[in-house]
């Protein structure tokens, strides 16, 4: 192994953090340095929608710890970065140099607030969690903007609290994520735990200033004490202008998240896989890629064989208190090909296998280990003829 001289890791993120560790335990004993954002440190996010707006201890139990790396870590958002000199610059004013860099800064919260609007709430990072459960104390009513695994979570925490909540959307709850016929189970199970939904024509805009409501295409305006945007995710790529290494859907890798510009790598939620031309680019935020995609830059970033691909297609979430956990390819199309169980009654074993012989394997209520997922998902049948 040809080790580089000193690897600079940005973003104290989890596919940060997985890339800091697993540089480490690669061999890599050079310099290392982490460049965080957030005065908190490292922390896992899933929780956030979950266990933090129920309890405030869930608070202390997210930490990602750095312990025995030997890392410098800057706690101070990178601003600008340049690659011909290999530099990166914080917004305290300080330059790091680097001979491979990981770029692993994550997304921000897409907002859907006018210029100027103030009081937009949104669910990305722990602060934003703290003010969320803070404003569930003394809501008597909310809106939820977007049914995807995060509005779902946040609508689900409100009607825990006994919060008459409405869910607005263009699609029906994880329709897009899970397709028709779980989203009409969940659609419905929510309903019956006291989840409106809202089948919106179009984009749906934030009323009030402070925001107090949201206006849907057809003239409706619906009112609440507490109106949160969960619309998805914009990737934090802004302190790499002038770079070449950013566009629209964040910074582009290749199968050993390599960027388009030697000696840099990228993992996590910034990214998207760079299609193929058997495949389109893809974007895929979600917890697990961001740590398979933290090895993999790790070992790419020393020159070594990737330990596995840049993805891991596992998903979960909780939605009015079901647990749904899922291994492989998505969206989910059609009917499943098997059914263990009954979904109407919330425990149901199900398998979708597709148009290309891979298999999705879908634990719907049922607690089922993960490896026994990826079991499943692996041994499907062959798609029928």
């Amino acid at each position: 192994m040809t080790a580089p001289r000193s690897v600079l890791v940005v973003g104290e993120s989890l596919a940060g953090t997985t890339a800091a560790r697993h540089l480490r335990t690669l061999g890599h004993t050079g310099p290392l340095t982490i460049i965080g954002a957030e005065e908190h440190g490292a922390y896992s996010r899933p929780p956030l929608s979950k266990a933090v707006l129920k309890d405030p201890a869930a608070d202390d139990t997210l930490g990602l710890a750095l312990d025995g790396l030997d890392a410098d870590v800057i706690r101070s958002p990178a601003v600008t970065a340049d690659t011909r000199h290999r530099t990166v610059t914080t917004a305290d004013g300080r330059q790091v140099g680097y001979d491979a860099l990981i770029i692993a800064t994550g997304a921000g919260a897409r907002r859907l607030a006018a210029p100027g609007q103030r009081g937009e709430l949104v669910l990305r990072t722990l602060d934003d969690a703290r003010q969320l459960r803070a404003r569930l104390a003394r809501a008597g009513s909310a809106i939820v903007v977007g049914a995807g695994f995060l509005g779902m979570e946040v609508a689900s925490a409100c009607a825990a609290r006994g919060i008459p909540v409405t869910v607005v959307d263009a699609d029906r709850p994880l329709e897009r994520i899970l397709g028709d016929h779980l989203s009409a189970e969940i659609t419905a199970r929510a309903a019956a735990h006291g989840i409106r939904f809202i089948q919106a024509t179009g984009f749906a805009t934030l009323t009030g200033d402070p925001v107090s409501g949201v206006a849907l295409p057809d003239g409706t305006e619906l009112t609440a004490d507490l109106v949160v945007t969960c619309a998805g995710e914009v990737p934090c790529t802004g302190w790499l202008t002038g770079t070449g290494l950013a566009d629209r859907l964040g910074v582009g890798i290749d199968h050993a998240c390599a960027t388009t510009v030697p000696g840099v790598f990228a993992a996590g939620d910034v990214t998207y896989l760079r299609g193929d031309g058997t495949r389109p680019d893809r974007r895929a935020p979600f917890w697990s890629n961001a740590v398979a995609q933290g090895r993999t830059a790790a070992a790419s970033a020393l020159g070594l064989a990737a330990p596995g691909p840049p993805q891991d297609d596992y998903f979960w979430t909780e939605v009015a208190g079901l647990t749904v956990k899922i291994v492989g390819r998505l969206p989910l199309l059609g009917e499943p090909t098997t059914v263990q169980g009954s979904v109407a009654d919330g425990r149901a074993l199900l398998t979708w296998t597709h148009a290309d012989g891979t298999s999705t394997a879908v634990a719907y209520g049922m607690r089922k280990p993960v490896a026994a997922l990826r079991a499943l998902a692996a041994t499907s049948l062959p798609p029928s003829p």
